[in-house]
This record gives structure tokens, sequence and C-alpha cells, in this order.
């Protein structure tokens, strides 16, 4: 790792850039609002580190009743476990020889489930947790919607659930069900009607597996953006959204039932980047470029700065427009940037700066950054 750009007890001001920084009030904010908006809701919380990659969110998270986290790597797992967490479901499919082993290992240490669409992969997960004498909570993902991974729900789900259950070491768990694609639908009323085809999509297959005498015990999904829906349907009881601490630029477009936009959770991860050239006087260089925040989604937006826009980035440089005579910057000015997507930004780097009332109060490891196998 590297050393903090910032030291407990620095003004917002001192810490150096690029850095990423959590606003601490809104970030607390944000982790109450989820359990609260649920109260009454028979979904449990597994929320997903993918986003923040760290065990220090994780456990904040598992201490406001989160039953455990998601994440997509073994080695994502690995972070996790070896950072206390005691519960954690691989929401991804897991092949190869080297990362099974070590999935295996990790059964000896906590609860840990893993995602499968394919058979061969069931007898591969049988064979490694066999060696190991380990257990393995096993989830069928189906294709509710996103084009990606998972078999077909219905009938290609029961040919695996029977395969599931004949295996010693492997435990139906039960269906992941994530329509990863209906996060970032803008209109509320369109989000809400993709989660209704998912439901009934897990809805069939769970009744297609009880009739055939498996139980079908959990059925998991749902995301920041649509994670309401998925809740009130009765038929998910488990839900996994991650990006709701922080936020980003692309969930800022989405909009709310009443047209407005989505402001349930508040901002509260930002790119603090300085001012690093000031050749012109309607554009600003700053030293955010493409190693500092994802683009994947857009780019970011500035705070606090209505006449500036980002405009474009290359690696070390991040290009801003000035179009408002009135609003100036100068070379050294520091200013805010909320990355377009939260989720590989973090991978970008490896320690918050968590600030409170513009003073750095804690900085927490990005224990799980660059954990892509």
């Amino acid at each position: 790792m590297t050393r903090p750009p910032a030291r407990i007890g620095d003004p917002l001001s001192a810490v150096d850039t690029p850095a990423l920084i959590i606003e601490l009030e809104a970030f607390e904010k944000n982790l109450h609002r989820l359990p609260e908006s649920l109260v009454g809701k028979p979904v449990r919380i597994r929320p997903h580190a993918k986003t923040h990659k760290s065990p220090v969110i994780a456990l904040k998270q598992i201490a406001l009743g989160a039953v455990g986290v998601c994440c997509q790597k073994v080695s994502e797992a690995e972070a996790m476990v070896y950072g206390g967490v005691k519960d954690v479901f691989v929401s991804n499919e897991i092949v190869g020889a080297q990362k099974l082993e070590r999935l295996a290992a990790l059964a000896k240490l906590a609860k840990i489930g893993v995602a499968i669409d394919d058979a061969q992969n069931i007898l591969d997960l049988e064979a490694i947790a066999t060696k190991h004498n380990a257990q393995l909570d096993v989830y069928i993902e189906i294709n509710v919607g996103t084009p990606r991974c998972g078999v077909m729900p219905g009938e290609p789900a029961l040919v695996l659930a029977k395969i599931i259950v004949s295996c010693k070491h492997l435990r139906f768990s039960g269906l992941h069900a994530y329509h990863g694609k209906a996060q970032h639908v803008r209109a509320y009323a369109d989000r809400g009607a993709n989660i209704h085809a998912a439901s009934s999509h897990a809805l069939e297959t769970k009744q297609l597996l009880e009739a055939n005498g498996i139980p079908c015990p959990i059925i998991t999904g749902a995301g920041t953006g649509t994670y309401q829906f998925e809740a009130a349907s009765k038929v998910y009881n488990e839900i996994q959204p991650g990006s709701y601490i922080f936020m980003d630029a692309d969930y800022g477009r989405n909009r709310a039932e009443d047209g407005a936009a989505f402001t349930q959770f508040e901002n509260s991860l930002f790119v603090w980047t300085t001012v690093m050239s000031k050749p012109a006087i309607d554009r600003a260089v700053c030293d955010a470029g493409l190693k500092a925040h994802s683009v994947d989604s857009g780019m970011p937006a500035v705070v606090g700065y209505p006449g500036i826009e980002f405009a474009g980035a290359s690696d070390e440089h991040g290009v801003l427009k000035i179009s408002n005579a009135k609003t100036s910057l100068m070379l050294g000015d520091k200013i805010k940037l909320i990355p377009g997507h939260c989720d590989p930004t973090v991978n970008l780097y490896d320690w918050y700066v968590c600030v409170r009332n513009g003073i750095v109060e804690q900085l927490w490891p990005i224990t799980a950054r660059g954990a892509v196998y």
C-alpha cells in the first residue's frame, strides 16, 4: 500500500491529491437509512462489498443488522473474512483450480456461499469441498433480465438444483436473481416494471423447485436503484445494495417516483483534486485523470462550482471547462468531484480519507483494492 495522503487531524485543505474522501456525516446517514427504510419488510440485508472493498465498512453494516456481505471475487472474500466478516456470499461464478482451493479453505473459517450456473462447476465445487471437508452454500444464478451469467428460469435451474442436493458437501441455499441493468433505468416506473418481471421469473423457479421436493429458502438480489421493489415483491427475502453508502454521479441521474432526482441517499464519496494548470480563461486542468476515477458511466460532477464542467480526462489530467466568467480557479485550488461510478473508482485507491467538519477524523485502508482474482 502507498502511504496515506493525510494524517488524522489534518484540515481537508492539507490532504494531498488525488485522494478519495468520505464525508462521514453523509456516509453515516446512508448507513442508517437503508435499514430504516426496510422496517417491517420481510427481507434481510446483505450489502455488496464490491462497492467499498473494506472490512471496516462491512462490519459497520453488520452492526446495523446486515447478515453478512456479498462480494464478487475470492480475493475480496478473503479480505472480508480475514477482516472479521463471518458470512460472505460470492455472488459470482468461481472457476479454476486455484480459486476453488482458496474458496474451500475459506469455508473452514467462515460461512461461504457461491453462485453457479453450470453442472460441471457444481461437480468441481463438490470435489474441492470434499477434499477440504468443508461445506459451501450454493446459489443457482438465474437470468432475470441482465444477459450476463445465469441459466434461464424454470427447468434449467431445476436440473442444476437436483445435482446440488445430491452432493454431500454442498448446501442448496436458493436463487441468485440479480437484475443489474435495472439499477440504472432512469424512470421509477420502468425500474419497477423490470423488477416485477424479475420477481415473476424467480417465483416461477422457486415454485418449480418446491413442486419437485427441493426447498428454496433464499431468493437474493437487488441493488441500490431497485431494492425497494424487491423488498416489496414478497418474492425476494434478501437484498444486496452496495452503492447506497456512497452514491455517484450516475445514480444521481435516476429519478424518484415523483420524477424528481433520486435523493434518498446522499453523495458521501468524493475525489479530492488540485488545479495543476490554468492555461486559458475557459480551461483549467486538475490532477485527477483516468487513474484517479472511473469514467465508464460518464464524467465526474464538479461540486460547488456551477460554472465548471469536468470535460475530459487522460491518464493523469482532468480537463475542466469554465463557462461562467464569474467563476475563477487558481493554481493550487482544490475541488471535490463526485465520481461517475463509485465501485471501480474505489478500486484505484489504497485509503479512504474520512472527514468530518473539514477535519480528517479517520483513515481506513481499502483492504481489497486490486482484489480481482
